[in-house]
């Protein structure tokens, strides 16, 4: 099949590329980055502006039709417009990645399914504009004029990345964790996540390819390890075989006020419990979990010690400072209520 990828050299489409490849696809990228590497895996470039809408248009009317399109780079309710004008008609199916943060928060039930409410707060603009291009591509969606596919991933990483950084650098995290300097967790660390290495979720969207049973549905590819807050601190420090975790407990809404810039997320999303079903998921698209949280620590450091990230991380001020600021409240408060 000839296969586009709008977005093609990011953190999951570059493992969506690599199971393509595999299959024997021919796959083409859409990207704005003349410098990336693409070609040397046997991927053909277009390059081009994804938010110059005529442009974009332009270039995919001269490209060609596609038996499917990918579009991992659609944020923006403009975006899904565009792609219904380019490929209304001229694709055999449009797969969207969307993202599990189009639900409401708190959610009603876990685990949270396909068919729950999608009405994100508008603070929460990445989400928000999430459910809208979904609800832009679901409009337009006709199993023969443009048949869509919808695939929401959860927190998803690499080898190269560390996820649980709520605030800095990844390598600067670890080394926080490997020389036993204290780490802030959001409330009380009970709140419970999922995160899921990319070559993971990269098999949801492979296994939608050309699959006749995702055309007009929406599916989860996220993590299947419900992990508190405080046990994926503790993982890793078991990984790294560091000294006891010194834990800061920060409320969320706190926190995203003393960094608002920086720690947003944790007042819109992170403080809440996400848990997510894939039965769909692995149904039809043949979606496994397979790399545990242990295994992508111990990935993640092999990298990073490889390149000498961890040990030559510096200190990130801002880190430091609200670490401080919280501990002068807390003494505070404490010495307060002893008077």
């Amino acid at each position: 099949m000839k296969i586009l990828i709008i977005g093609g050299t990011g953190n999951i489409s570059t493992g969506i590329t690599r199971l393509l490849l595999e299959q024997n696809h021919e796959v083409v990228h859409f990207n704005h980055d003349k410098n990336c590497n693409a070609a040397t895996i046997g991927v053909r470039q277009i390059f081009g502006d994804r938010t110059n809408h005529l442009e974009f248009e332009k270039n995919m009317m001269d490209a060609g039709t596609f038996d499917c399109v990918i579009d991992m780079i659609g944020y923006q309710p403009e975006d899904a417009e565009s792609d219904v004008r380019a490929f209304r008609n001229r694709v055999g199916q449009f797969i969207f990645c969307s993202t599990v943060d189009v639900y409401t928060k708190p959610a009603r039930r876990y685990p949270v399914r396909e068919d729950a409410e999608r009405n994100p707060i508008p603070a929460f603009s990445y989400a928000h504009n999430k459910a809208r291009c979904e609800r832009i591509l679901e409009a337009a969606h006709h199993p023969t004029d443009f048949p869509v596919t919808i695939i929401r991933p959860a927190a998803t990483y690499n080898d190269t990345w560390c996820p649980l950084s709520l605030i800095g650098p990844g390598p600067a995290f670890l080394k926080r964790i490997r020389t036993g300097m204290p780490v802030i967790i959001l409330g009380n660390g009970q709140s419970i996540w999922v995160s899921a290495h990319r070559n993971d979720t990269a098999r949801a969207f492979a296994g939608a390819v050309g699959n006749s049973k995702a055309i007009g549905k929406a599916y989860h590819a996220t993590g299947e390890e419900w992990i508190t807050w405080e046990r994926y601190y503790e993982i890793t420090r078991e990984v790294m075989q560091a000294p006891p975790l010194k834990p800061v407990f920060i409320p969320a809404r706190l926190l995203a006020r003393m960094a608002p810039e920086a720690a947003s997320w944790s007042d819109w999303n992170f403080q809440y419990n996400n848990l997510f079903d894939n039965t769909a998921a692995r149904q039809d698209l043949g979606f496994q979990f397979t790399i545990g949280w242990a295994e992508g620590v111990r990935r993640m450091v092999e990298y990073h010690d490889a390149q000498g990230n961890i040990d030559h991380a510096g200190t990130d001020p801002l880190y430091e400072k609200i670490i401080q600021a919280w501990s002068k409240v807390e003494k505070q408060a404490i010495a307060d209520m002893a008077d």
